[in-house]
């Protein structure tokens, strides 16, 4: 059983609960999943089943959605709810629905952000909330992301805060980009809510809560290249086919092809992940998948 399904992560369990239930209704050893969600979050998390588990590195480059709830007034050291208060303000004057609509368009680009220390960040090979909660101070090094797009979806000011739509690409950090927007305004934020809705391929429309998948079964199941859409195709000769399966390249000189990994088919047979080098003009195998 190679595959993915598409988890409606509800608060309250961590990623690791979810594969631990997926792996039992699936009676399947092997299982993973692509971009971890904190436990308070909810929304899409894929899991991958069997072979496909190889995929998932490729799931994780995948753009990602998010609808995040900020309220301002008030900061922790988690940059969510679930933090020791860092920061209060007993009263101050809320921004405009203009003024927030201009710090919003701020963080539209390419930008830099510091990961919150309490993230699952490796540092010197720990995690670094595992740091934390040890007592180490920890110094988390900046990094850049991209935001491709905030849209304000309510602007509440009687209870101080905004609800915003996110699409980002890999390794945005949500909680931050929260607290750094309340700092464009000058005053302590938090995210007080975060829903996934959208990772690569994968909708919150319709993923599948854990009772569903119970239900469901194999019919929840989705080929291993369906959740690869956002990584080009290549459509290999019929008669390199068995080359590929066996780790060897294929020249390619017909095609103008950029450098970077291609969905590789033979006919409208899966057959991996291909890595084009623009040097020598040969598409490589990566993660072949040959017939069971």
């Amino acid at each position: 059983m190679d595959g993915f399904v598409n988890v409606l992560k509800s608060p309250g369990l961590s990623s690791h609960d979810v594969i631990d239930i997926v792996r039992r209704l699936f009676k399947q050893k092997r299982a993973g999943h692509a971009g971890t969600l904190d436990p308070a979050a909810a929304g899409v998390l894929p899991v991958a089943l069997g072979r496909a588990a190889r995929l998932i590195e490729y799931l994780e480059g995948a753009d990602k959605s998010y609808r995040a709830e900020i309220s301002f007034g008030c900061a922790t050291d988690t940059g969510d709810v679930y933090g020791a208060v860092t920061e209060r303000l007993s009263s101050f004057d809320f921004p405009s629905e203009e003024e927030v609509r201009a710090a919003l368009a701020r963080f539209v680009g390419v930008i830099e952000q510091r990961p919150p220390a309490h993230s699952a960040i490796k540092i010197g090979g720990r995690r670094a909330y595992d740091l934390v909660r040890r007592g180490r101070t920890v110094d988390m090094p900046v990094r850049r992301v991209e935001i491709r797009g905030i849209s304000l979806l309510r602007y509440d000011a009687a209870q101080r805060g905004i609800l915003i739509d996110v699409d980002c690409g890999k390794g945005t950090y949500v909680r931050t980009l929260c607290a750094d927007i309340g700092a464009a305004l000058g005053l302590p934020a938090l995210m007080r809510f975060l829903l996934r809705t959208r990772v690569g391929a994968f909708s919150v429309r319709d993923a599948d809560t854990i009772e569903e998948l119970a239900d469901a079964r194999a019919a929840a199941l989705r080929a291993p290249d369906a959740v690869l859409s956002h990584i080009p195709r290549y459509d290999l000769d019929a008669a390199r086919v068995k080359a590929f399966y066996s780790g060897l390249p294929t020249g390619e000189r017909r095609l103008p092809l950029a450098e970077g990994v291609y969905r590789v088919y033979g006919g409208d047979i899966f057959l991996g992940v291909g890595r084009y080098d623009a040097q020598t003009q040969e598409m490589r195998p990566e993660k072949t998948f040959p017939p069971i």
